[in-house]
């Protein structure tokens, strides 16, 4: 049974999950919450003569394309009347917000000190997530990019009012908005965008390198960073939202005496856990695609305000970000859509693009323009706000492996040979996107670690040994056991056979393991059902991340993995891949994989996946070697999708622009099969299309019994 995040039996089961060094600093941050309770906040030290020089070069501006332009004012009106919406709410109240107030369930965060306000308890504060997410500034920075853009002066002017209100009503260390570190981090990064935006605007120095509270609410937040890093079995994307938002803050207002130490410091943990957080292949680590979307735009903007401030960074981390560009460039469908793996909490590392633009088309984009497309990369279509800003301040080329042991992230700026081996010129003139090409993998459509030198065929900038990148497009990443099977008519199917989850409580994992993903032309056909909560609603966070709420099979009524809160799991299936040559459907033939998990003890779950291009034909075929033992297997049909079932066959149908669509889906005849739609006692048959939405859909699930070695044999087959 799932304990309630925050409760005793939370706090044990939490505490089994850390070594020795994470008690240790845990026990330390918990002193140093108990002095701060104690004593009033610290005077920033002055910062007279404060300037901002992180500014956007000339022509930026000029370069965003009209119909980016066009939406991104159409959204900046939006908010100067009110409106936004935040996770399925709609909000008509933010010409003047109220800052701690959740309009889904009318309540209201209680002030005082900000680690006696228990945000996990949505009784007592309300959904922390309404709360926190429009005072991470991303509106803001949407206004202000309006601003910039248009000139008009009245949306600078609520960019201020605003900025001006919540530093007002949030003094450092008083109320949720001072809890999680992750959110001063973004808040921190939003600031960097806001003041560069505005730069023109008449008010633009008086509301910060001329403000005192500015300077007060700044340096506090990088003080709290400084002093509480997310740790340990905790050292997720969160690091890194608090790494990158220290290091832009450190850069760009580096007005204190210690903007020097805190901007290496920064960049170290930056460096390190960027590193820690990716596999080789160039997938995040935590296996929930937002998370690797955030990750990326979090590093972008970090390298952005790096060669704005011509600090050097270390070249371990553009590889990085290359490698994730990478790998996003391999895993989408023909629609640009990514895997809806894992948890989706709709999070964006920096905002600058109105409602409508697509976020991985925008992410890709920005990877061409820093480093160059490859020839398999799918197209992207439409424009953003944010490419042509990011790469007016990014260098752009493809990163070197040094030759050499490189200089620490924290040396001095200036030096004949950077650590980052990036040359420095006069001017940044922008250069010849590189070559493409590079080195064959090893294994025919399996992803290379990037890391390792090249042989020869992509030209990098700066000294060293020139990097590699896939000659052709990826499907399989051995590391992260995720295969992407391609078919005809844009059937794409992901199969997931990796790690439960990233460190020791996995916090972001689904018990997912072996669970197959369909699409026909960018529709879910059998689609992971999503996220839809994280806190307060403990049914629904249970159903969507279990392994009945995910296309594979289910013994006994439990989770291959074991749940010891919302975002903890004391015990992980391993799963294992077993073949993967997911080259044959695109070859025209037949691609396979096979994979299996150890999360039933005593039983070995197998499943074997074949799309053969001739047929358009997809068999699941599931195995369970053990005891006998009761069995559900679900199929979820996305939201697009009409079923007709009968006995144990089901007509699909959905349209796809203005043409009708249709597959038989065959489904094991051993067991007794219902389709279930929008059940809520207990949940079932539902799909979150993102965070704080959920809508029915059909999930078709058939229950029986295994024992022995038994078979389940399912086939989708696409008829048009």
């Amino acid at each position: 049974m799932t304990v309630s995040s925050g409760s005793p039996g939370w706090y044990l089961r939490r505490l089994s999950r850390m070594g020795p060094r994470e008690v240790g600093g845990r026990a330390a941050d918990a002193v140093r919450r108990r002095r701060w309770r104690s004593a009033p906040p610290p005077e920033c030290p002055d910062a007279a003569g404060a300037r901002f020089t992180a500014v956007l070069p000339p022509g930026a501006i000029d370069a965003v394309p009209p119909d980016a332009a066009k939406r991104l004012v159409a959204e900046a009106d939006r908010l100067m009347a009110g409106r936004a919406g935040f996770f399925g709410v709609e909000r008509d109240d933010l010409a003047d917000p109220d800052w701690w107030y959740d309009p889904r369930t009318g309540r209201r965060a209680p002030g005082g000190y900000a680690f006696d306000v228990p945000y996990r308890d949505e009784e007592a504060v309300g959904d922390i997530k309404q709360i926190w997410e429009p005072s991470r500034h991303q509106y803001l920075t949407v206004l202000a990019a309006a601003y910039a853009v248009t000139g008009n002066e009245r949306y600078a002017e609520r960019v201020a009012e605003h900025l001006r209100s919540w530093w007002a009503v949030n003094p450092p260390l008083r109320g949720v908005h001072w809890t999680s570190g992750i959110e001063l981090g973004i808040r921190l990064l939003s600031w960097v965008w806001i003041r560069r935006l505005l730069d023109g605007w008449p008010g633009a120095a008086g509301l910060f390198e001329d403000n005192p509270v500015a300077h007060h609410q700044i340096w506090h937040h990088q003080r709290w960073l400084a002093a509480l890093p997310s740790r340990g079995s905790s050292a997720n994307n969160h690091v890194i939202a608090e790494a990158a938002g220290q290091f832009a803050a450190s850069c760009a207002f580096g007005w204190f005496p210690a903007s020097a130490r805190r901007r290496a410091d920064a960049l170290r943990s930056l460096e390190r856990h960027l590193r820690a957080n990716t596999f080789g292949s160039g997938l995040n680590r935590e296996l929930a695609t937002e998370y690797h979307g955030l990750v990326l735009e979090l590093g972008l903007a970090a390298v952005a305000e790096a060669d704005a401030a011509d600090v050097p960074v270390p070249a371990s981390v553009r590889l990085v970000l290359l490698r994730m560009t990478d790998a996003l460039a391999a895993v989408v469908d023909d629609r640009l859509r990514p895997p809806r793996q894992g948890d989706a909490d709709d999070g964006h590392g920096l905002v600058l693009d109105g409602a409508g633009t697509d976020r991985w088309g925008s992410l890709l984009a920005t990877g061409d323009a820093v480093f160059g497309r490859l020839d398999w990369w799918p197209a992207v279509t439409g424009a953003d706000v944010r490419t042509p800003l990011l790469a007016a301040l990014i260098r752009p080329g493809i990163p070197s492996v040094p030759l050499g042991r490189a200089p620490s992230p924290g040396a001095r700026p200036g030096r004949t040979t950077p650590s980052d081996g990036w040359p420095r010129p006069a001017a940044r003139a922008r250069r010849a996107a590189p070559p493409n090409g590079g080195p064959r993998p090893a294994r025919r459509g399996q992803a290379p670690d990037l890391m390792a030198p090249a042989a020869g065929g992509d030209r990098p900038v700066g000294a060293g040994a020139p990097v590699s990148r896939p000659a052709r497009r990826p499907a399989h990443f051995a590391d992260a056991g995720l295969t992407v099977l391609r078919g005809p008519g844009g059937i794409w199917c992901r199969c997931d056979g990796g790690p439960h989850g990233f460190l020791s409580i996995a916090a972001h994992a689904h018990a997912d393991a072996l669970s197959v993903e369909v699409r026909h032309d960018g529709v879910d056909v059998l689609a992971d059902p999503g996220t839809y909560c994280y806190h307060g609603q403990p049914e629904w966070r249970r159903y969507f991340r279990s392994t009945l709420g995910h296309n594979t099979l289910e013994l006994d009524g439990a989770d291959q993995s074991v749940s010891g809160g919302p975002f903890l799991w004391t015990r992980h299936a391993r799963s294992r891949v077993l073949v993967a040559d997911p080259s044959g459907a695109v070859d025209g033939e037949t691609a396979r994989w096979c994979a299996e998990h150890d999360g039933y003890r005593g039983s070995v779950h197998r499943r074997r996946v074949e799309l053969t291009a001739a047929s358009r034909e997809l068999r699941v075929v599931d195995e369970v070697r053990g005891p006998r033992r009761e069995v559900r297997l679900a199929f979820h049909l996305g939201p697009a999708i009409t079923a007709d079932l009968a006995g144990n066959r089901a007509l699909l149908t959905w349209r796809r622009d203005g043409e009708d669509r249709s597959a038989v889906l065959d489904l094991p005849g051993g067991l007794s099969w219902r389709a279930h739609r929008g059940e809520t006692d207990p949940p079932l048959g539902w799909y979150s299309a993102g965070f704080g939405r959920r809508e029915p859909a059909t999930t078709l699930v058939g229950t029986g019994f295994t024992d022995g070695a038994r078979t389940f044999t399912t086939v989708l087959g696409f008829q048009g």
